[in-house]
């Protein structure tokens, strides 16, 4: 019954931002663990951000210092902003939610069981 919705991918040169949004169904953002993943051609989803219930956040490593993620529970949104953009942040790029009993959020992309349709981000040399 957890639906999600990116939005907010786009092209943009090395250097720049973007700001991706993820609404979700009612309760989701709140109640769940919820991220962001990414996906580039021929490689594996990774993960980018992940916020468990408690609020505890966790970056993937490439993006550290450089992505924010953020949720507004009222709202039911998730949101990455995304600065100094680099070629290599080009993929496509998904919001994730997986109901977790007490835990930290999963690390791996096939422990999540709820996913949006995905959002576009290239960036250019």
């Amino acid at each position: 019954q957890v639906q999600l919705l990116e939005s907010g991918g786009g092209s943009v040169q090395a250097g720049g931002s973007l700001r991706l949004s993820c609404t979700a169904s009612e309760h989701t953002v709140d109640i769940y663990c919820v991220g962001w993943y990414r996906q580039a051609p021929g490689k594996e989803r990774m993960g980018v951000a992940t916020i468990d219930s408690a609020g505890k956040i966790t970056y993937g490593d490439s993006v550290k210092g450089r992505f924010t993620v953020s949720k507004d529970n009222g709202n039911n949104t998730l949101v990455l902003q995304m600065d100094s953009l680099k070629p290599e942040d080009t993929a496509m790029y998904y919001c994730a939610a997986e109901y977790i009993h007490g835990g930290t959020c999963p690390y791996f992309a096939s422990n999540f069981g709820f996913w949006g349709q995905g959002t576009q981000v290239t960036v250019s040399a």
